[in-house]
C-alpha cells in the first residue's frame, strides 16, 4: 500500500463555499483559489470559517470537500456540503495541525480580529495571497466602508502573516507603501504572476453576423463600463446601423449604479450593446475568440486576467495604460488613457479596418506566451518549502516574467487521516 502523502498545508476554502452556496459564477479570485486547491489538495487539509467558528477538517472530509469544490456545478451541492460539515461539528476530535502552512487565498476573514489569535494557538504558519489594495488606493471606486475594512485586512496581514504572495509587482508595491505608511515591517513577499488557464473549447452559440468588441469583468465602478457606454452612444450617433456591437460579459456588482441603470434601458438593436451576465466559460470563449478586440478601460486593476486571456486566444486588446498590464502583456496591447473617449472611439474605428494597430497586435500575439499556473507554482513551491523549513534567507520579494505556456495545474485527490481542530 503506498505511503499516505504528508499534510503540509491548510487551505481556507470558506470563500469558495460561500460563492457556490449562493450560486454565483466564479470570479478571477475564485479561479485562483480553485487552482491552488487543484494543485495542493493531496498535501492539504481544508479549513472553513464562519464568523468566530473555525474548523480544520480531517483528511477524509478534506478530500471530499476539495472534490466537491472542484466539481463543475455539482448536483446536490448544498446537501453534500452540509453532510461534510455536519461530520465536522459532531463528535469533534481534537487534533494538532501544528507547523502546517495556512493558505488564505481569497482574503476571507482577514478583518476578523479572532483569526490571528486562532492561527497562533493552532501553531499554523499563515501565508496570504494578496490580490490588490484597490479599496485603499481607490476608495471612491469601492463600496462604502470597504477602505476601512481592507485596511483592517492589510494591518492584520502585517501583524501575523509569515509570508505574502503578491499576484503582481504592482500589488507588491502598493502593499509596501501601505506597510511604510503604517510604520510596520513587511513580511517576506513573493511576486508570482497568476496563471492563465488554457483556452477552453468554444461552445457553438448563435453569434451575430456583424463585428463586435467584448469587455469582460464584474460590472463595478473601477471597470469603467459607463465610459464605454458613452463611447458607444457616440459611435451609434455617427454610424447608425453600421455600429459594431459591444458585448458586456460579467455579473453586476457594486458602485456602478449609472452603468447598471443605463443597461436596464438598453435596446441592443438601437444602442448596439448586449449584456451577458451569467455566461459559461465555453460561451465566453466563443465571444472572445470572435471579437475584433477586448476592451479593458479599467481605472485600476490588481492583475486583470482578461487581458492575458484575450492575447492567449489571439484576440487584440485595447486597454487603459496600467503598469500591471505591462508586467505580463508588454507592449502588445494598445494602451490609452482611461478617460479619453475621443481616442478610444478613434481606436475602435481603426480596429474595424483590420489594419494599423490591429494588424501589429496580431503579428505579435503569434509569439505571446501568457503566465501560466506551472510557472506560478514553480515560484511558489520552493518559496513555501523554505518558509516551511524556517529558512529566512530567502528573498523578501521576487519578480517573474512569463514563460512558455503549458498545461494547467494537475488536479489531485487527498487521502484520509484524522486530524481535526474546531473552535
Amino acid at each position: 500500500m503506498p505511503e499516505a502523502v504528508r499534510s503540509r498545508f491548510v487551505i481556507d476554502v470558506s470563500r469558495l463555499i460561500w460563492r457556490l452556496w449562493t450560486g454565483r459564477r466564479p470570479t478571477g479570485i475564485d479561479r485562483v483559489c480553485l487552482a491552488y486547491v487543484a494543485h495542493f489538495a493531496p498535501q492539504s487539509l481544508a479549513m472553513v470559517q464562519h464568523g468566530n467558528v473555525r474548523a480544520v477538517l480531517n483528511r477524509a472530509d478534506s478530500a471530499a470537500l476539495f472534490a466537491l469544490l472542484l466539481g463543475a456545478a455539482p448536483q446536490g451541492f448544498r446537501a453534500r456540503l452540509l453532510a461534510i460539515l455536519g461530520r465536522v461539528m459532531i463528535g469533534v476530535r481534537r487534533g494538532d495541525p501544528a507547523e502546517l502552512i495556512y493558505l488564505n487565498l481569497g482574503h476571507t476573514g482577514l478583518d476578523n480580529p479572532g483569526l490571528g489569535p486562532w492561527l497562533r494557538r493552532s501553531e499554523l504558519k499563515p501565508v496570504v495571497l494578496l490580490h490588490d489594495l484597490i479599496p485603499i488606493t481607490h476608495p471612491h471606486l469601492c463600496r462604502p466602508g470597504e477602505a476601512e475594512r481592507h485596511g483592517r485586512r492589510m494591518r492584520a496581514v502585517l501583524g501575523w502573516a509569515d509570508g505574502v504572495i503578491a499576484n503582481s509587482a504592482a500589488t507588491q508595491s502598493d502593499f509596501a507603501d501601505f506597510a511604510r505608511d503604517a510604520g510596520r515591517p513587511l513580511p517576506p513577499v513573493l511576486v508570482a504572476p497568476l496563471g492563465v488557464e488554457p483556452g477552453g473549447v468554444a461552445k457553438q452559440v448563435a453569434l451575430p453576423d456583424r463585428r463586435w468588441f467584448v469587455v469582460i469583468g464584474t460590472i463595478e465602478a473601477r471597470k469603467n463600463h459607463a465610459f464605454l457606454l458613452d463611447v458607444w452612444r457616440d459611435l451609434a450617433a455617427r454610424f447608425g446601423a453600421a455600429t459594431p456591437l459591444l458585448v458586456i460579459i460579467g455579473q453586476r456588482g457594486w458602485e456602478a449604479e449609472e452603468a447598471i441603470a443605463r443597461l436596464d434601458r438598453i435596446d441592443p438593436e438601437r444602442d448596439h450593446v448586449l449584456e451577458l451576465g451569467g455566461c459559461s466559460d465555453a460561451v465566453l470563449a466563443a465571444w472572445l475568440n470572435g471579437a475584433t478586440a477586448l476592451l479593458m478601460p479599467s481605472v485600476v486593476e490588481g492583475f486583470g486576467l482578461p487581458v492575458a486571456e484575450a492575447l492567449a486566444a489571439g484576440t487584440p486588446v485595447i486597454a487603459s495604460d496600467l503598469p500591471v498590464y505591462r508586467e505580463y502583456a508588454g507592449d502588445i496591447p494598445l494602451y490609452l488613457p482611461a478617460s479619453d473617449a475621443a481616442r478610444w472611439t478613434d481606436a475602435i474605428i481603426d480596429f474595424l479596418s483590420g489594419e494599423g494597430d490591429a494588424l501589429r497586435q496580431r503579428a505579435l500575439i503569434a509569439d505571446y506566451r501568457p503566465p501560466d499556473w506551472p510557472q506560478h507554482l514553480a515560484l511558489v513551491e520552493p518559496w513555501l518549502a523554505a518558509l516551511e523549513d524556517g529558512d529566512q534567507s530567502k528573498p523578501s520579494a521576487r519578480n517573474a516574467s512569463p514563460s512558455p505556456a503549458s498545461s494547467a495545474a494537475p488536479r489531485g485527490s487527498a487521502s484520509s487521516s484524522t486530524t481535526m481542530r474546531v473552535e
